[in-house]
C-alpha cells in the first residue's frame, strides 16, 4: 500500500505520487506543445506532403501509358489550383496597391519607393554577376557543340523581335491604352513585309515595319503604375477620397479571406499538378545528360543568390537573423516551387509575410505586387547563364563589351518578364538578339525550363519576401526617430510652459509686494488708494 503522509491531521501524497502528477502534467504539455505546433504549421505541413505524394503519384501513374486525353484529366486538380490563383491575382494586385499607396504620405511612399528600386537593381544586378561568373566557370557549353534541338525531338521557338521593340512595348505596356483589356492583354510588337519600290533589276524590294498587336495575357506592369499612382491621387483628395479609399481597404480585406480559403485547397492541387508534370515527362534520362551542366550552373546560382547572397543583404539591413524570418514562408516556397509562377504565389506570399512575420500590411501590400512583378532575382540568374550556355554552343567568344551588354539587358529585361511559367524564355531571346547570337536553340532552354523555373521562382519570391522584412524594419526605426522626436518637442513646450508660468508670476507679484511691504498698509487701504 502508498504510504501517505500526515500534516496537521490531514494525509498528503507521497513523494513518489507527486513525481507521478509531475510526469503527467509534463507529458500533457508536452502534448499540448505538439498539437498546439501541428495546429499552426497544419497547412505548412500538407503542402510540403503534397509536392512529395505528388512526387511519387507522378512515378507510378507514369508506367500506366496514358493518352494525351488521360494525362488532361489527371492534370485537372492541379489546372483548378492554377485557376484559382489567377482569377485571384488581378483584384489582390490592383486593391493592395491602392490601399497601400494611399495609406502612405507622400515622403514616406517616396523614400520607402526609392529603397524598393534600388534594392531590386542591386540584388538583380549581383544576381546576372553570379551567373556570368559561374557560367564561365561550370561552362556548360563547352564540348556539347554537337547537341542540337533535332536530338532531342523538341520543336523550334521562333523569335524574330528587335530588341529596340521589346523595350518600346515594355514602356507602352507601362501606360495601357484601355485598363479593362490589360486585365487580360498586352501589347505586343509584330512585323509586315512592305513592297517600297524595285531595285535596278526590277527585283521588288521589301521592308519590315513593326505594327502593334494584342497577346493574350494579363498586362500586370500597367496595372500596377495606374494602381500606384490611382492610391498617391485618392491621398491626395483628403476628405474627399477618404469613402473610395475604405472601399479599396475593404476590397483587400475581403481578397484576402478568399486567399484564405484558397490555400486550403493548395496541399490538394498540388500533388496533381507535381504529378502530371512528372507524368509529361519525355525521356528525362536524355535532357539531364545533354544539358546537365546547365541545369547544374543554373540551380547552384540560385542556391548561391537565394542561401548566401540574399540573407546577408537582409542581415546587413536589418541584423536580424533571416532564416528565422524565411522559415515563416515554407508555404509560399512550396506554391513557388510547385506553380512556377510568382504571381500565383502572391496571395499565400502576402498573408504568410504578415501573419507569420508581422510585416506591416501597408509595406507588404505596397512592395510585393511590385516585386512579383519587377523584381526576377532568379528569372535573371537563368537568363544569364542560358546566354553564355548558347554562345559556348555555338562557338562564339564573348568580349568584354558583350558581357556588360548581357548584364544590363538581363536586369532590365526582367522588370518586364511575365510571372508565369516559362516567362524567361522570351527574355532570353532579348539577350540573344542584344548581343548578336541565333535564337535557334532556345527550344533546349524550354525543354529544361520546367526544371530550372522551380528553383527560379523559389529564389524571385525570396527576393520579394525579404525586401519587404527591409523595408519593415526601416520603417519601424523612422517612426521610432520620429516618436522621440514627437517626445522631445513634448518636453520642451512643457518646459517653455513652466518658465512663462514663472516668468508670469515674477512680473505681477512684485508691484503689489512692494506696494505692501512700502506702506505696511492692508489690502483694503491699497484697494482704496488704487
Amino acid at each position: 500500500m502508498e504510504k501517505k503522509s500526515e500534516i496537521n491531521g490531514h494525509a498528503m501524497p507521497s513523494s513518489a505520487s507527486t513525481d507521478r502528477m509531475v510526469e503527467k502534467s509534463a507529458q500533457r504539455s508536452c502534448r499540448e506543445k505538439l498539437m498546439d505546433y501541428l495546429r499552426k504549421n497544419l497547412l505548412v505541413i500538407m503542402t510540403v506532403s503534397g509536392v512529395l505524394v505528388g512526387v511519387g503519384l507522378g512515378m507510378m501513374v507514369r508506367n500506366m501509358s496514358l493518352t494525351k486525353a488521360q494525362m488532361t484529366y489527371f492534370a485537372f486538380p492541379g489546372e483548378m489550383l492554377l485557376r484559382m490563383l489567377k482569377m485571384i491575382i488581378l483584384p489582390l494586385v490592383v486593391c493592395s496597391l491602392v490601399s497601400g499607396a494611399a495609406s502612405l504620405d507622400t515622403r514616406s511612399l517616396g523614400k520607402l519607393g526609392g529603397i524598393a528600386v534600388a534594392y531590386f537593381l542591386v540584388t538583380t544586378l549581383i544576381a546576372s554577376g553570379i551567373a556570368v561568373a559561374l557560367a564561365f566557370i561550370i561552362k556548360p557549353g563547352v564540348g556539347a557543340g554537337a547537341l542540337n534541338t533535332n536530338h532531342l525531338g523538341l520543336e523550334r521557338v521562333s523569335t524574330n523581335k528587335e530588341t529596340t521593340d521589346s523595350f518600346l512595348d515594355l514602356a507602352r505596356n507601362l501606360f495601357p491604352s484601355n485598363l479593362v483589356a490589360a486585365a487580360f492583354r498586352s501589347y505586343a510588337t509584330d512585323y509586315k513585309m512592305i513592297a517600297v519600290g524595285n531595285d535596278t533589276n526590277g527585283t521588288t524590294l521589301y521592308q519590315k515595319v513593326p505594327f502593334g498587336t494584342e497577346t493574350d495575357g494579363m498586362n500586370i506592369l500597367g496595372l500596377v503604375l495606374f494602381a500606384m499612382v490611382f492610391g498617391v491621387a485618392l491621398r491626395k483628395l483628403g476628405d474627399e477620397g477618404e469613402e473610395l479609399i475604405r472601399f479599396f481597404n475593404a476590397f483587400n480585406e475581403a481578397t484576402m479571406v478568399l486567399v484564405s480559403w484558397i490555400m486550403w485547397y493548395i496541399p490538394f492541387g498540388i500533388v496533381f499538378l507535381v504529378g502530371s508534370k512528372i507524368v509529361e515527362m519525355e525521356d528525362v534520362v536524355l535532357l539531364v545528360t545533354s544539358l546537365g551542366k546547365y541545369i547544374f550552373a543554373s540551380i547552384l546560382g540560385h542556391i548561391i543568390h537565394g542561401g548566401i547572397v540574399l540573407p546577408l543583404i537582409y542581415f546587413g539591413c536589418t541584423r536580424k537573423n533571416p532564416f528565422t524570418f524565411l522559415s515563416g514562408l515554407i508555404a509560399p516556397f512550396t506554391t513557388a516551387f510547385a506553380t512556377c509562377s510568382s504571381s500565383a504565389t502572391l496571395p499565400s506570399m502576402i498573408k504568410c509575410v504578415e501573419e507569420n512575420n508581422g510585416v506591416d500590411k501597408r509595406i507588404s501590400r505596397f512592395i510585393l505586387p511590385i516585386g512579383a512583378t519587377v523584381n526576377m532575382d532568379g528569372a535573371a540568374i537563368f537568363q544569364c547563364i542560358a546566354a553564355v550556355f548558347i554562345a559556348q554552343l555555338n562557338n562564339a567568344e564573348l568580349n568584354a563589351g558583350q558581357v556588360f551588354t548581357i548584364l544590363v539587358t538581363a536586369t532590365a529585361s526582367s522588370v518586364g518578364a511575365a510571372g508565369i511559367p516559362a516567362g524567361g524564355i522570351i527574355t532570353i531571346a532579348i539577350i540573344l538578339e542584344a548581343i548578336g547570337l541565333p535564337t535557334n536553340d532556345l527550344s533546349l532552354m524550354l525543354a529544361v525550363d520546367w526544371i530550372v523555373d522551380r528553383t527560379t521562382t523559389v529564389v524571385n519570391v525570396e527576393g520579394d519576401a525579404l525586401g519587404a522584412g527591409i523595408l519593415h524594419h526601416i520603417n519601424q526605426q523612422e517612426m521610432k526617430k520620429r516618436q522621440l522626436r514627437e517626445e522631445e518637442l513634448v518636453e520642451v513646450q512643457v518646459e517653455a510652459a513652466a518658465v512663462a508660468n514663472v516668468q508670469a508670476e515674477e512680473e505681477t507679484s512684485p508691484l503689489v509686494v512692494h506696494q505692501t511691504k512700502a506702506s505696511g498698509a492692508t489690502p483694503e487701504a491699497i484697494e482704496s488708494v488704487l
